[in-house]
């Protein structure tokens, strides 16, 4: 049975937890276009666009509606028939209904897959460029997407924004926070096409399917063994080392990863915070949650 240990090892530099993520996003000075995680814009020449959009959409036509403006003239408001929005541009209105129809008139010229506007079609030709514009100015590791280096820059300053409303754990991603979640509810929401084993996520899909295939990508440089996963290879290198660097504050006993620190605290602490969605009986590891919902699945661990 697999520990939840989250395979953080001892050394090395904290994160410096005062630095602000903004600043450290550093396109490249000739990139014109630019991203932000604000609702991008599309070119200005795209607002000249007449369309018409499908399906008795008529948003387009008759729906202004006159209000006045800052300096006492009228403005017109372009409204959405569908939904309502409002818009002060006939060409904002016209990329929104594009949400409604289901248009994309552009095309990427390398693979053909369509896009609604053009911004999102310049994103994607950088993975064909392989362009990657914004830098991290802490260890220099470059990114095609803004947003992408904003959730790296996270793993220098320590922010961890999402929050576990069962145990309080934070992350830095929310896909970790919805990972992490599956060990309080239980969930599989994938399987193995092989033998039907059931998983709470794919990352763990994937390394199980290892296990049929018998393919085991990390070895250790020291003595050559093979593993099926990174993890159980940085594990296994310490044993080369025998170095234990986190100790139990009660008891002294170590441990060489936090995690497993973690979990044996609740030997002391008596904290049980995974629970069964179905009878609601705690657990203080995942584990033996996992093995406590075969009673009601009936499932062979």
């Amino acid at each position: 049975m697999e520990t939840e240990s989250d395979g953080e090892d001892c050394g090395g530099p904290e994160p410096a937890r005062n630095s602000d993520p903004d600043t450290h996003l550093q396109p490249k000075t000739d990139d014109k276009t630019g991203e932000s995680s604000e609702p991008e814009t599309d070119d200005s020449d795209d607002w000249t666009e007449t369309r018409e959009p499908q399906s008795g959409l008529n948003s387009l036509k008759n729906d202004k509606v006159p209000v006045r403006g800052l300096n006492g003239s009228k403005k017109k408001l372009y409204s959405c028939s569908e939904c309502g929005k409002k818009f002060g541009h006939k060409g904002d209105l016209t990329k929104h209904m594009r949400s409604h129809t289901g248009e994309k008139p552009y095309s990427c010229s390398e693979c053909g897959k369509r896009f609604s506007r053009t911004g999102h079609l310049k994103k994607h030709m950088r993975t064909h460029t392989g362009e990657k514009p914004f830098s991290c100015s802490e260890c220099g590791k470059r990114f095609s997407q803004v947003e992408n280096l904003r959730k790296h820059m996270r793993t220098h300053t320590g922010e961890k924004p999402h929050s576990c409303a069962e145990c309080g754990k934070r992350f830095g991603q929310r896909g970790a926070l919805k990972m992490h979640m599956t060990l309080h509810t239980g969930k599989k929401t994938v399987s193995c096409s092989e033998c039907g084993k059931g998983f709470d996520h794919k990352g763990k899909l994937k390394i199980h399917m290892r296990s049929h295939t018998e393919k085991k990508p990390f070895s250790c440089s020291v003595c050559l063994k093979s593993f099926m996963n990174v993890r159980r290879l940085h594990i296994h290198m310490k044993s080369h080392t025998g170095k234990s660097c986190f100790s139990c504050s009660v008891c002294q006993k170590s441990f060489i990863l936090k995690g497993n620190l973690n979990a044996h605290m609740r030997t002391h602490t008596g904290e049980k915070p995974y629970r069964c969605n179905v009878c609601m009986k705690s657990f203080a590891q995942s584990g033996t949650l996992h093995n406590h919902m075969i009673i009601h699945t009936r499932e062979k661990p």
